[in-house]
């Protein structure tokens, strides 16, 4: 199925060709197009045109409207103002139009694909082994897993990475209790939950951790064993890798019911980058992007400087030998460069760590790494707070879990479902529930600006009013119900009938939807996706109150209206899969 072209862009071409045949000598000029609420859009690229070539932008303007093909999409421009163009397009265009994107049985919706797709790592989703994910994880996962639907949807090659913490000097202390508690971390039945897994990963760090604190012989032997775990003793290894497959029990069992896939092959951590340390500090010290200050390896930068003026370096190798992060993420840098072949490196990762990022990516642009040809990005998302405003804690200041979260507003969803539901089931409204209340977390973290910080408020997520998930679920519901109820009556599209006002602006923004898409893709930027279905949502309860559906005028009319209800429903289903959010058929 061929892509089809929106009407937006078929408006563009029309207005495009009449600017070029009104002033040739300015080659291809640009309308400006834009939806308008004087017209079904406004063109305002006359003003600047006029100015250029001198002329008057009115008489400039009725000059351009005289050569505007009109006819088959556009129905009248008239000049307004000093100089803008108001365009109205006919009701059969935007029929036929919708019709073409409903006869796409790739469940694309006429969605062109990018016209040159690359290839892009993408880094999100990277919890620590042996730690309790807690609130702070849930931005980086939500965020990243919605970019990846966007950008393969658009055509991209997406690899996907979780750089998971499970490399480090903690580890010298986990492994050496271990050792000497050798059934701290065994099972007692096949089936390990991660509940479970995570419960005997936390025991053993505060049991191991209280040992450290207080025997200075076991934390020598601790320290010892942060040595041999980095020479790659076998032993040790084995004793980390426990570690890492019980933390990964968990984390599978947390993003499991965050309703997200994550593969096993895509879990690249710290560790995963430890054969290339050495080598990348050496390329960068033999081409001179890092020096030797005070035995440590560092890069320096003529604009970053701490509070007493000094310059703040970028620690590579620290004075001891050992790396620090930076040498992790510079040589991932590469690894996703020269082996993966990526164009794009972006990482969702916490706005706090933006000054680390920013000189990382500096650095791997001296050494080469970085070019025109490779960009590396941070999607930096803000801090998620509590309904008082500040940083999301619980009573006692401890952070909070990410699995009680998500099990409150299951529970919570769950009781908006029951007291709405007529003909569910339990186990159906359970089943519901997890998906509104899931949907509900995610919708309310995309539909904020990434890098703004945004309120933690269950009731306002899970609110059948206002800019939700649910209101959307809900609008979906609503319209599987009508189609169910249609009977012998079938969506099919009728160019020929004229359309309601109400019609007209669903339809209009129905045929909108792959600028969105394309456009949140390109700016990784999902919560232009969430804005649009919201007003699709909201457009659609305007037409369902002024244009009756199934007790319209004409049997053409009725068919008609359910196709507009349809193509709206699928809009919606298609949108929302790309924010990685279920849309149930009843409700």
């Amino acid at each position: 199925m061929a892509s089809v072209t929106s009407l937006s862009d078929s408006v563009h071409q029309r207005l495009a060709a009449a600017l070029s045949a009104a002033v040739p000598q300015a080659g291809s000029a640009d309308p400006l197009l834009r939806r308008s609420d004087r017209a079904d859009f406004q063109a305002n690229g006359i003003l600047a045109l006029a100015k250029k070539e001198k002329a008057n932008p009115r008489e400039l303007a009725t000059e351009v409207v005289s050569r505007v093909e009109s006819g088959d999409v556009i129905k009248e421009v008239e000049v307004s103002g000093p100089g803008f163009l108001n365009i109205t397009i006919t009701d059969r265009a935007i029929t036929e139009n919708l019709a073409a994107r409903y006869a796409d049985d790739t469940g694309r919706l006429g969605v062109p694909y990018a016209e040159q797709p690359g290839t892009t790592v993408i880094d999100y989703a990277q919890p620590n082994v042996a730690k309790e994910m807690h609130v702070g994880h849930l931005r980086s996962a939500v965020i990243g897993d919605s970019v990846v639907q966007l950008l393969e949807f658009t055509g991209e090659s997406v690899v996907r990475r979780h750089h998971i913490g499970d490399w480090g000097t903690q580890f010298g202390m986990l492994i050496q209790y271990l050792e000497e508690h050798p059934h701290e971390l065994d099972h007692k039945a096949d089936e390990v939950s991660g509940e479970e897994a995570m419960s005997n990963l936390d025991r053993l760090y505060k049991a191991a951790r209280k040992v450290f604190d207080a025997d200075e012989e076991f934390k020598t032997r601790a320290r010892r064993r942060v040595v041999d775990l980095q020479a790659g003793d076998p032993q040790t290894l084995a004793m980390w890798q426990k570690f890492v497959d019980e933390s990964k029990i968990y984390f599978f069992s947390v993003f499991e019911k965050l309703d997200m896939e994550i593969r096993d092959a895509d879990i690249v951590g710290e560790s995963g980058y430890n054969d290339m340390l050495a080598e990348t500090c050496r390329l960068l010290e033999e081409s001179g992007v890092a020096v030797r200050s005070e035995g440590a390896l560092c890069v320096f930068f003529d604009d970053i400087k701490g509070p007493d003026g000094k310059p703040v370096p970028l620690i590579v190798q620290k004075s001891d030998g050992g790396y620090g992060y930076a040498a992790t993420d510079l040589s991932a840098i590469r690894d996703r460069v020269f082996t993966l072949k990526a164009d794009t490196l972006l990482y969702v990762v916490d706005a706090r760590q933006s000054l680390h990022f920013k000189m990382v990516f500096e650095t791997a642009r001296r050494a080469g790494w970085l070019n025109e040809d490779v960009k590396a990005v941070q999607l930096a998302f803000g801090t998620v707070l509590g309904k008082d405003g500040k940083p999301f804690k619980t009573r006692e200041g401890e952070t909070v879990r990410l699995v009680d979260l998500l099990d409150e507003a299951i529970d919570r969803a769950s009781a908006v479902v029951r007291e709405k539901a007529q003909d569910l089931s339990e186990e159906e409204i359970a089943e519901r529930g997890t998906q509104v209340g899931i949907g509900a977390v995610k919708y309310a973290d995309l539909s904020t600006s990434a890098n703004r910080d945004y309120k933690f408020d269950l009731d306002q997520m899970v609110s059948l009013n206002g800019d939700t998930s649910v209101y959307l679920q809900y609008a979906y519901a609503r319209i599987q119900s009508i189609l169910r109820k249609a009977g012998e009556a079938r969506p099919v599209a009728h160019p020929e009938l004229d359309l309601h006002e109400a019609e007209r602006a669903l339809g209009l923004h129905a045929d909108s939807f792959a600028a969105t898409v394309a456009e949140a893709a390109a700016e990784y930027a999902p919560h232009k996706l969430t804005a649009y279905l919201y007003q699709l949502a909201s457009l659609y309860t305007t037409f369902y109150d002024k244009c009756p559906v199934l007790k319209a005028e004409s049997p053409e009319q009725i068919e008609n209206r359910l196709f507009l209800c349809d193509i709206t429903a699928r809009t919606l289903h298609r949108g929302m899969s790309l924010l990685g959010i279920r849309t149930p058929e009843r409700l």
